[in-house]
């Protein structure tokens, strides 16, 4: 596993990676790191790092809580919750007007319709808000920003219910309905609820709150050669992944969900209502499932549930394995190596359980 992780820092793109590989019933733990920042200085283990899409589960699991709360429902209108003034508009497709007919669990499946302000082109050519990421970095986004934003400049894709579409603008929705449901701020919320609760010290919301003890700072990501973390800019990401964590934290909270202590598990299954994404790749409530053996018939027959994000992080359960497997190769372009990696470090796992299991049985 150290030489399969040490293969992606050959690439000469990929400036600093994180791994954690961990099994109870396989007793394992395996933990790495490596890298450099700009000034010289070593990446380590305490050194957390961008999450990105992985916090659409944090925000997902928070409208769950809040579901076992008997606050709301899954598959609740979401105008109970959000005013006129937000929704006014917003899916407004030949001139109808559907807004109001979408339901808290379209926006955690993807289904609502509504386009991406992240990635999505435009209506009259404006950069997409990925695009100025980079060309006003030193910008600050509030939500109500990034909705303006697509109301003023996209259109949606389809009516809802009919279609699958991911885009960032639903997690902004249900970013608003958690703090217009709970009266507490988005990283408020996550601090009470899940962060405290699990101790998830070093986890924290980008430029938006501090983790619940001193941690080191965040490991830089790059896009190209161009270094992003310290873009204000990123606060687009918000309630769709602008969490800032370690292995140690994300695999806490992930065995926490499968477990069933933090969530009944009777709610756990209604967020595994799986629509298909594209070949291999299903999406849930705010989880992907990747059934690798689709993907290719070179990959081993192994699921992966969980989420992965822009900057080639990854948060993945293997079932047949019983292993959670997180990490990042901090670099936008890396994506489908973090994929490759995480295909290796299984196939490598895989073999040494055969082998031992032979073992046991001879």
């Amino acid at each position: 596993m150290q030489k399969t992780f040490e293969l992606e820092l050959n690439n000469k793109n990929v400036k600093n990676a994180f791994l954690q590989v961990y099994s109870i019933s396989k007793k394992i733990n395996i933990q790495l790191s490596d890298g450099v920042f700009k000034n010289g200085d070593s990446v380590s283990l305490k050194n957390p790092f961008y999450t990105a899409s992985i916090g659409k589960m944090f925000t997902t699991t928070s409208i769950a809580i809040l579901k076992e709360e008997g606050k709301l429902n899954f598959n609740d209108k979401i105008d109970q919750f959000l005013s006129k003034e937000t929704l006014n508009g917003l899916h407004l497709l030949d001139g109808i007007e559907s807004s109001h007919k979408i339901t808290i669990a379209q926006l955690m499946q993807h289904t609502s319709g509504l386009p991406d302000y992240f990635e999505d082109v435009t209506i009259d050519g404006t950069p997409n808000i990925i695009t100025q990421l980079f060309l006003k970095s030193n910008k600050y986004w509030s939500p109500k920003e990034c909705i303006q934003f697509v109301k003023d400049k996209m259109k949606p894709k389809f009516l809802p219910g009919n279609g699958y579409h991911y885009t960032d603008t639903e997690y902004i929705l249900l970013g608003l309905i958690i703090e217009k449901v709970s009266g507490y701020s988005l990283h408020e919320f996550f601090n009470e609820y899940i962060f405290k609760p699990l101790k998830m010290n070093n986890t924290y919301m980008f430029l938006r709150s501090l983790p619940l003890k001193q941690t080191e700072k965040i490991a830089e990501i790059y896009f190209s050669e161009i270094e992003i973390s310290s873009f204000k800019s990123l606060t687009a990401d918000w309630a769709g992944g602008a969490i800032v964590s370690s292995t140690k934290d994300l695999i806490t909270f992930q065995k926490s969900l499968i477990s069933g202590k933090f969530l009944k598990s009777h709610t756990l299954q209604e967020m595994k209502n799986w629509t298909t994404e594209t070949k291999g790749m299903y999406y849930g409530y705010g989880f992907r499932k990747i059934v690798l053996n689709e993907l290719s018939p070179n990959f081993p027959k192994f699921d992966l549930i969980g989420h992965s994000g822009s900057t080639g992080s990854f948060l993945f359960y293997c079932p047949q394995l019983d292993t959670h497997i997180s990490g990042t190769l901090n670099q936008v372009e890396a994506t489908k190596n973090a994929l490759v990696l995480i295909v290796n470090i299984l196939n490598e796992l895989y073999k040494n359980h055969s082998f031992l299991m032979k073992l046991e049985n001879n």
